[in-house]
């Protein structure tokens, strides 16, 4: 009997006494960001144009550009003449065969080529935050076929804002 009157009285002494209490203060602190206007190239898959013989008709292929921008911010993107000593209206491709002539247009129809003069021939955009993406068109014309080899060039994409 002795048992239940002292879990009876440990009972009561639990109930009845006071909690501890602890003491809080409270302060402030801000979290900002300041987002500046930039753009950036987020990606450029290659131009391929496959394996081919005899240059005697037109090879068409495209590419993807992406870029993402600040919100609201404008910009345009221009496309360079390439490494090969070439112009924006026909670029050229190095291999150790010689050069393969190639331009690149902002248009499906490859009517507008694609260069680095803002307001004549580069592609305007206003940045939403997200990636936006740009498909660049492709063509080696008709000409004269050079050695076999495999031939190349690097095109820089210039984004202006």
């Amino acid at each position: 009997m002795i048992l239940p009157k002292i879990a009876i009285a440990a009972f009561f002494c639990a109930v009845c006494s006071s909690p501890s209490r602890a003491a809080t203060a409270v302060g402030n602190f801000q979290v900002q960001i300041n987002i500046q206007t930039a753009c950036v190239v987020a990606s450029a898959t290659d131009l391929n144009f496959g394996n081919v013989g005899v240059l005697a008709a037109n090879i068409d292929t495209t590419s993807t550009i992406s870029v993402q921008c600040t919100n609201t911010t404008p910009y345009t993107i221009g496309l360079n003449q390439g490494v090969n000593g070439a112009s924006v209206t026909t670029r050229q491709m190095s291999g150790t065969g010689g050069l393969v002539n190639y331009s690149l247009f902002r248009d499906a129809s490859r009517t507008l080529n694609w260069g680095t003069t803002i307001g004549t021939d580069t592609v305007a955009g206003t940045g939403n935050g997200s990636g936006q993406s740009f498909t660049v068109y492709g063509r080696v014309p008709v000409q004269t076929t050079p050695g076999p080899a495999l031939y190349s060039d690097t095109i820089t994409v210039t984004v202006t804002y």
